[in-house]
């Protein structure tokens, strides 16, 4: 199986990108029945705040791993890859099991300010959330994979230096959201 993988990572990546972008179209779009799932009010009141938490120490850990494979700390950068995506992952399943069950959050702020500031900042970075579920797997699918020094004779590090700042950006601006959502609004 890891050698099939291995063989074919653009078309395992683009498998695993229509499944994933379905379920959550599937979730916001309200395709997804909420009885599906049970309905835990105190984990959801509390799943925007998680989630803020997920993102900021998300942040952290690619920057750190940006860091890290800069200084030739190729192991700690795979860490701190690998367990940025599983935030990712955590985040995305507690927002989605949020969605399925509440529907997506209202603004509450003036309408300017919604206009101008909170849906241009939300398409951004929907946008680029979208953009990068395709990258992410294909460059930890290269990842895990191959060993390190296989690596370097892939587009492992090509796609990762586009994947990596737009991940960055996306998950700044998912706070900045939250901020938008639940503290100024």
């Amino acid at each position: 199986m890891h050698q099939r993988i291995k063989r074919n990572i653009p078309v395992v990546t683009g498998v695993l990108t229509v499944l994933s972008l379905a379920f959550v179209f599937g979730a916001v779009l309200r395709v997804i029945p909420s009885t599906v799932f049970p309905h835990v009010s105190s984990l959801i009141a509390v799943i925007p705040h998680l989630n803020a938490v997920i993102s900021l120490t998300a942040i952290g850990l690619i920057s750190a791993g940006w860091y890290f494979i800069r200084t030739g700390a190729v192991e700690k950068h795979r860490f701190a890859m690998v367990a940025s995506f599983g935030l990712f992952v955590a985040f995305l399943a507690l927002y989605l099991y949020r969605v399925i069950l509440e529907g997506p959050t209202t603004f509450l702020g003036p309408s300017v300010v919604k206009t101008y500031v909170y849906l241009p900042l939300l398409a951004v970075h929907i946008t680029l959330a979208i953009v990068c579920v395709p990258l992410l797997y294909y460059v930890l699918l290269l990842a895990v994979t191959r060993p390190v020094s296989e690596l370097y004779e892939t587009n492992h590090r090509r796609v990762a230096r586009i994947a990596a700042p737009l991940w960055l950006v996306s998950f700044f601006l998912g706070v900045v959201v939250y901020v938008l959502l639940y503290v100024v609004y």
